[in-house]
């Protein structure tokens, strides 16, 4: 994936042996007050779920039950008469008011690394010979406050697509492990030395971009000042998971996916615009109905805590929630191994938006019995990552201007927004 260059550890820990400036729990509760209010008052953020290898949508959000194309799953009732979920997710079943099902995705690129792209930036890779930005570096570059000191776009767990044309400034932070969160932000020396050594390494950073003013140049002068300014910033304690109680781990799921929504929720309740978090295992060609009941397992207590915190703190108005992979998996079962599986499946799939201001309790979209063919309201990359846009406040069909002066659209033309979220 074209992902973020993140500081490396070397790097980072000669920073901080530099020195940092103490960070004082005083006023932290004042600091997450002002940032949830200026949240609900000036932009909205997002947290992307990202569920990398494709879900079968026959076996979460588009079951087909009492036909011959039923899998193994029940299905069960929901908050919302009429809608119908995997057995699997009965927590999430009880806050159904709040969900959007869109069952009529369908993209047509059945590979994983072109489907990920497209998916998360709206064009085919290599498509105009440009790496395109993806959504997470284009909330950061529309919705972020530049004098906040945190990044704004977050990735937890995995590596995601990054910044392309937009530059280093709107490339996400990675975060590994959620229960580590950012490390070696400590230092070593006292806070005049740090001062003393962050100057002498700005001239340095400056002297030789005046002489070499090279992308390359500009990428590393920039990556340092954003690693000085994460460590200097009390609102780096929001990746601090030790914070919260284990009770609250727990309703998570106390599992590595559900440690990532948690830290999720803290990084959009001080400010942070987007946060990618994704779960692999999803590319099940074999043993899939073990293994998405186990991935099923995993999500239904994450993103119901996470649902339900967001709300008790007065954020899910302004917090858009995407559920949602690559594609879906074929409706027929496949027998080539021991346990049977299914394929990759672009025509038709699911996915769940949440929150937002969105109108939940509702399906968008139709399969056939089969759950192969969209046959009512189908949705493309496109009006999907245009929905999203005017969720948020952006308008998709606003131009960027690539480094060497081309336009290029955040959404590609004959995009159509799904009007009946809005």
């Amino acid at each position: 994936m074209h992902s973020f260059l993140p500081v490396s550890r070397r790097e980072f820990c000669q920073l901080t042996t530099a020195g940092i400036m103490g960070v004082s729990t005083s006023g932290w509760l004042d600091i997450l007050a002002l940032r949830a209010a200026e949240s609900q008052t000036k932009h909205k953020s997002c947290i992307l779920l990202w569920m990398d290898g494709g879900p079968s949508h026959k076996d979460t959000f588009d079951m087909k039950p009492g036909t011959k194309y039923a899998g193994e799953f029940k299905p069960i009732p929901t908050s919302v008469p009429g809608i119908h979920i995997s057995e699997h997710f009965p927590k999430l079943a009880r806050l159904m008011q709040h969900v959007a099902i869109l069952r009529g995705m369908s993209t047509g690129e059945g590979a994983h690394p072109r489907a990920r792209y497209y998916l998360h930036t709206g064009y085919r890779e290599g498509q105009g010979g440009v790496v395109h930005p993806s959504i997470g570096s284009i909330v950061s570059k529309e919705l972020s406050n530049p004098d906040f000191p945190l990044p704004s776009f977050v990735a937890i767990s995995a590596r995601t697509y990054g910044a392309g044309y937009l530059g280093p400034r709107h490339e996400p932070l990675v975060i590994n492990d959620p229960t580590r969160g950012v490390e070696n932000l400590q230092a070593l020396v006292s806070a005049e030395r740090f001062q003393d050594r962050v100057s002498l390494l700005q001239e340095l950073e400056q002297g030789f971009y005046r002489t070499y003013r090279s992308p390359a140049a500009q990428a590393h002068q920039t990556m340092y000042a954003r690693a000085v300014e994460l460590m200097r910033s009390k609102e780096a304690k929001a990746f601090d998971l030790s914070q919260e109680p284990a009770s609250v781990r727990q309703r998570y799921g106390g599992t590595r996916f559900g440690d990532s929504c948690l830290l999720a929720r803290r990084l959009v309740e001080i400010g942070v615009k987007f946060v990618e978090v994704t779960l692999g295992g999803w590319d099940t060609h074999q043993n899939n109905f073990v293994r998405v009941r186990q991935l099923s397992e995993q999500v239904d207590p994450a993103i119901s805590a996470l649902i339900e915190d967001l709300k008790a703190r007065g954020l899910l108005e302004s917090t858009l929630v995407v559920w949602m992979g690559e594609f879906g998996r074929t409706p027929h079962i496949n027998n080539r191994g021991p346990q049977p599986g299914r394929d990759h499946w672009p025509r038709a799939w699911s996915t769940l938006l949440i929150g937002g201001g969105i109108r939940g309790g509702q399906v968008i979209g139709k399969t056939d019995a089969e759950g192969a063919t969209v046959v009512e309201r189908p949705i493309s990359a496109l009006d999907f990552l245009a929905t999203v846009c005017t969720i948020l406040g952006i308008d998709y069909n606003k131009q960027y201007t690539t480094p060497r002066g081309r336009p290029i659209r955040i959404v590609d033309r004959g995009a159509n927004p799904i009007k009946e979220l809005l």
